[in-house]
C-alpha cells in the first residue's frame, strides 16, 4: 500500500510550569494508518494527542497535518481547519443529554456551517453504517454504553475528517462492546480511508493496530 504522510510531528516540546511533559517528540503517521499510543499515566499521551488535534499548542516544534503546518495558523483559521480535518472521540462519549442521537451527530457539521439538510443526511448515513438507525430519535439516557460510544464515533466522522483522534475510546466499555468498537475503527478505515491515532491503556487494542508508539516520561521509547 502506498502511503503518504498524514501527520508529521517534529521535535514537539511542551511544559506546564516547571514540568516538562513532552521532551522532543518526533513521529510520522502515514495516510490510512491506525496507530496506538501507549504508556503509563503521566507519560504525556493526552497532551500529545491534544497538540496533534490542535486543541493545544506546543512550546516549540511543528505539527503538519495533510500538508498544512498548523503551527503557522492563527486561532480562527486553526479552528476552521480543526472542524474540517480532525474528528475527536473521548473516553466518556461527551454526548449532549438534551439532544437525540441524530442531533448529537449533526452538531459538528452545523458548527462547520453546513446546512441542516446536509448534516441530517450525513448523520442518517452514519447511523445506518453503525447499525443504529432505530436509535436515531433516542437521547443518550436511553442508549447503552456501546451505543453511546458508537454515536460519539459517528459524531467524530460527520465532517469527513482526514484524521480521527481517540483518547481511551474503549476505557468505559465492557469487553464485548470494546471488541465491537475496535473492529469499527478498522471497518471505517476500510470504507472511508480515515487515519486513526488512538491513546489507549488497552493492550488488546494496541496489539491489533498497525503500529504502537510507546511513550514514557515525555519521550518515545525506541
Amino acid at each position: 500500500m502506498h502511503y503518504t504522510k498524514m501527520i508529521e510531528i517534529n521535535d514537539i516540546r511542551k511544559s506546564f510550569g516547571q514540568l516538562e511533559v513532552l521532551k522532543g517528540i518526533t513521529m510520522n503517521v502515514e495516510r490510512g494508518e491506525i496507530v496506538s499510543i501507549v504508556g503509563p499515566s503521566g507519560a504525556g499521551k493526552t497532551t500529545l494527542l491534544q497538540i496533534i488535534g490542535t486543541l493545544d499548542r506546543p512550546d516549540s516544534g511543528s505539527v503538519v497535518i495533510d500538508g498544512t503546518d498548523v503551527s503557522t495558523l492563527g486561532d480562527k483559521r486553526l479552528s476552521a481547519f480543526r472542524g474540517q480535518n480532525i474528528g475527536f472521540i473521548f473516553q466518556f462519549h461527551q454526548l449532549l443529554p438534551e439532544f437525540t442521537a441524530t442531533e448529537n451527530i449533526m452538531m459538528p457539521a452545523l458548527i462547520a456551517g453546513r446546512s441542516r439538510k446536509e448534516a441530517r443526511q450525513k448523520a442518517d448515513e452514519l447511523l445506518s453504517f453503525m447499525g443504529l438507525s432505530d436509535r436515531a430519535t433516542h437521547k443518550p439516557a436511553q442508549l447503552s454504553g456501546g451505543e453511546k460510544q458508537r454515536i460519539a464515533v459517528a459524531r467524530a466522522l460527520v465532517n469527513n475528517p482526514a484524521v480521527v483522534l481517540a483518547d481511551e475510546p474503549s476505557g468505559s466499555l465492557d469487553s464485548k462492546n470494546k471488541q465491537e468498537l475496535h473492529q469499527l475503527f478498522f471497518d471505517l478505515r476500510e470504507k472511508l480511508g480515515q487515519t486513526f491515532v488512538i491513546v489507549t491503556h488497552d493492550e488488546e487494542l494496541a496489539s491489533i493496530t498497525d503500529r504502537t508508539i510507546h511513550l514514557r516520561d515525555g519521550m518515545i521509547e525506541i
